[in-house]
């Protein structure tokens, strides 16, 4: 079994790791369901309430564990966004057996009168535990709501500001649970809660306090080049410890200039355009939103905070492995720092780079391409322009790139080629573990 096997099969483990962790306080209250809730429909529905109450607190922990954004502890995951991926369908899952706990319990409730049903729904003021219920319920539509596709594209900065609900979230399921948990027995109620609300509060508690103080570090910008009218390419020079990273990673940059228009002292991913050995860090930022519309005029001197690296886009290779390597738009960011690491440290890779663009205009860095590709033995450069060819067709692909189902396939892009190349690679029978892919959904 090759390397690049072996890491993708680690990943997927982990990945359903979180989801085994998520499910154990479930499985550790099945086994003391009593008889009643097996063969009268009441007892039978508030056995499934409580379940799924428990259900949607251990989910909604296990997601906030994986919130942490610890430079490194996404690497066995497959990277931040995979990571994130999973923490998604977590906090989706919670939310829909918290939607699930306060309906069933009514239902219950109401074999016994419609009055008893309108008090599970709707408690007496004074019964704060039930209301922490609601509360924590409340909470989790607050800062999961934008994340629906029902409710459009949200605005970055604002889907990132209501996630700081999933703290009040957390805090008030985790109470309301302690204060009426009775389906699983002692000790090992307390035991589980334990151990994971203590992860997913000291989760929270670096993520949203600690790693803004200790894992940022300053940078000023030394220079701001502009390879196109909407992309700027900026170079920071370390104030303190230099960041140590490998090429195709990235970083949450937050620039501290109060002349900007928009994203002063906000944080935004950018991945990393120079290579590891540089003494400064290089940034490629493309204008898709106000606070990277704004950082076009960012001025030389300016500091700005760097934390990271995260992103695990270029593993090891597995020795005499060969590399397709597709890019659209300011997606050759990657492949770029990489060239720039490789050309730098004389090395040979046999990879063929195949740049979909829409025009001449789109072909971000191209003279600095071709003159990287030529100084590395083996790489070759192709570009796809949009407007003369159409979409990338599997002719294209085996023109340029005869044996490209036999290779490991790099992916960066919009949304759209990489559905299409992955459609490509696919029904050439490139299995998914060779294909590796890259995208920046909200993080």
């Amino acid at each position: 079994m090759t390397r690049t096997l072996h890491r993708a099969v680690r990943q997927r483990r982990l990945n359903w790791l979180a989801w085994v962790v998520a499910l154990l306080p479930l499985l550790a209250a099945l086994p003391f369901a009593g008889r009643a809730a097996l063969h009268e429909p009441a007892a039978m529905l508030n056995w499934l309430g409580r379940l799924a109450g428990i259900s949607a607190l251990s989910f909604l922990l296990v997601a906030a564990i994986l919130s942490c954004r610890v430079p490194g502890f996404d690497r066995p995951f497959g990277g931040l966004t995979k990571l994130w991926r999973t923490h998604h369908l977590l906090g989706a899952t919670a939310f829909l057996f918290a939607l699930l706990h306060p309906l069933l319990l009514s239902l219950a409730a109401g074999g016994a009168s419609l009055g008893a049903a309108a008090d599970t729904l709707l408690p007496p003021a004074g019964d704060r535990g039930s209301w922490l219920g609601w509360i924590a319920l409340l909470a989790m539509m607050g800062f999961l709501a934008p994340s629906f596709a029902f409710f459009g594209e949200p605005r970055y900065q604002r889907w990132h500001s209501l996630h700081r609900l999933a703290a009040v979230a957390v805090l008030a399921a985790l109470v309301h649970t302690l204060l009426f948990s009775r389906t699983i027995p002692e000790p090992w109620n307390t035991g589980i809660w334990f151990v994971l609300a203590t992860a997913a509060v000291a989760s929270v508690a670096w993520r949203l306090v600690f790693s803004r103080r200790t894992s940022r570090l300053r940078y000023r910008v030394e220079r701001v080049a502009r390879p196109a009218s909407s992309v700027v390419e900026l170079t920071l020079r370390p104030e303190g410890p230099h960041l140590a990273y490998l090429p195709g990673q990235f970083v949450y940059l937050t620039p501290y200039d109060e002349s900007l228009a928009a994203g002063n002292r906000e944080e935004h991913p950018y991945t990393l355009s120079s290579a590891p050995a540089e003494p400064c860090l290089r940034v490629v930022i493309k204008d898709i939103g106000a606070a990277s519309r704004a950082i076009q005029s960012i001025q030389s001197g300016s500091e700005v905070r760097v934390e990271g690296p995260y992103g695990d886009f270029f593993p090891r290779r597995d020795v005499g492995s060969s590399e397709l390597w597709i890019a659209g738009g300011i997606g050759i960011t990657p492949f770029l720092g990489r060239l720039r690491q490789l050309a730098g440290a004389r090395e040979t890779l046999d990879a063929q780079l195949i740049y979909c663009v829409q025009d001449e205009s789109r072909a971000h860095f191209a003279d600095e391409l071709a003159r990287l590709v030529a100084s590395v033995p083996g790489m070759r450069l192709t570009i796809h322009y949009f407007c003369r060819e159409g979409p990338l067709t599997r002719r294209f692909l085996q023109q340029h790139c005869p044996d490209f189902a036999e290779r490991r396939a790099y992916l960066c892009g919009p949304e759209p080629l990489q559905r299409i190349a992955r459609d490509l690679l696919s029904a050439a029978a490139v299995g998914r573990q060779q294909i590796v892919t890259e995208e920046f959904s909200l993080l």
